[in-house]
């Protein structure tokens, strides 16, 4: 796996940052992953993505994970914090498709997640992803309570046999008290403590740049002690 160096770390940065979040998580999942030809990638479980880029995020940053949701009963923020420890330790992820009530389900990837770019209603979404990942989507039932009973039971499948591929969190609002389990999306959080280091790292750049005359490599040559203690001297 790599380490996120501060070259590296910009490199990334740069080349996500006008991408749409799902060719994002692919960027970073090409990082954690580089064993895996990046033409494959995109056809892998979303548990392998998953698991992947929060082995990353714990290497680069820490284990420590952090952000918030909306209370869906009162509208309030609800903050939440992780650590990676707490969730399961990944294990061998099978790509083998399940099975429930003796049709095919090929699990999630992030290309069938593409398919969905354009879907406004959860509940619709929900349904083309069943259709997109049946593997012969004719023989699925055609009346809709017994499709949603269906996507239901295949949800839960898929979850116990690959809970990697929807990680959830447990958070309690402050205002009302509901609770809820937030789903964390790892992708996002990774992009976005990729994007905070980047934007403080060309900070750094542009103030020492103007102080010494130094140029980008040379300031990211630096140790993050080193670029730490000359930044003190020039904002002192």
């Amino acid at each position: 796996m790599a380490f996120l160096s501060s070259e590296r770390l910009l490199s990334v940065w740069e080349q996500g940052v006008r991408r749409h979040p799902i060719d994002r998580g692919l960027l970073l999942f090409a990082l954690a992953a580089p064993e895996t030809p990046a033409v494959h990638l995109a056809d892998l479980p979303l548990s392998r993505r998953n698991a992947a880029l929060m082995a990353l995020y714990k290497t680069s940053f820490g284990g420590r994970l952090a952000g918030w949701v909306d209370c869906p009963a009162c509208g309030e923020r609800m903050e939440f914090a992780a650590d990676a420890a707490e969730f399961p330790r990944p294990t061998d992820i099978e790509l083998e498709p399940i099975e429930v009530d003796g049709l095919q389900f090929h699990r999630p990837t992030s290309r069938h997640l593409a398919r969905l770019t354009d879907a406004t209603d959860p509940d619709a979404a929900a349904r083309e992803l069943l259709l997109a990942c049946a593997e012969s989507p004719d023989s699925l039932p055609q009346d809709e309570d017994a499709l949603a009973a269906m996507l239901v039971e295949v949800e839960q499948t898929m979850e116990d046999a690959d809970p990697w591929a929807d990680i959830s969190v447990a958070v309690r609002c402050p205002a009302c008290d509901h609770e809820e389990a937030a789903a964390l999306d790892i992708a996002s959080l990774l992009w976005e403590e990729v994007a905070s280091r980047a934007q403080r790292l060309l900070d750094d750049i542009h103030v020492l740049a103007q102080a010494y005359g130094w140029s980008e490599p040379e300031v990211l040559a630096l140790s993050d002690a080193r670029r730490a203690a000359y930044l003190e001297r020039v904002q002192s």
